[in-house]
């Protein structure tokens, strides 16, 4: 049986290219998915119109705040308005600390809201532990 992927919503290619470096230092073999503005992370959770059926939903979702297209709280607060997504693990992932963003991301349901490092070996810290938390260590809820 394959492991559950992990959707990782991400507009900045180096970013998402260090979050799957630091999974790979971790040695976590969870399939990773790149969605690059809200759009496709809707496409990721909910599928494309006329789809038969729902794709697989992540393990965990790590979104970007600022995303083209669709911000990063419009898709998070989608996720927790469908019953079907509504449980799924979504961590805030992003370089704003401001206090709006904050609470906007925890207002809206976020599980964690984590400020992405700015040097290259805290950044790889950071993700990697991330991922071994909500891989390994979170006990997600049950299917629905």
């Amino acid at each position: 049986m394959q492991q559950p992927a992990i959707l990782l919503v991400e507009d900045n290619p180096d970013d998402a290219d260090l979050t799957i470096l630091a999974f790979q230092k971790k040695n976590i073999a969870n399939p990773i998915v790149v969605a690059r503005d809200g759009v496709e992370a809707f496409e990721r959770l909910f599928g494309k119109e006329g789809d038969e059926k729902p794709p697989e939903l992540p393990a965990v979702v790590i979104l970007d705040l600022n995303l083209p297209k669709i911000s990063g709280l419009e898709v998070l607060k989608r996720i927790r308005a469908t019953p079907r997504t509504a449980l799924l693990p979504v961590v805030m992932l992003t370089t704003s600390v401001e206090e709006k963003d904050v609470l906007g991301g925890y207002r809206s349901g976020c599980n964690a809201y984590v400020q992405k490092p700015v040097s290259f070996d805290e950044f790889i810290e950071a993700a990697g532990r991330l991922g071994l938390f909500w891989l390994l260590l979170n006990v997600a809820p049950p299917a629905t």
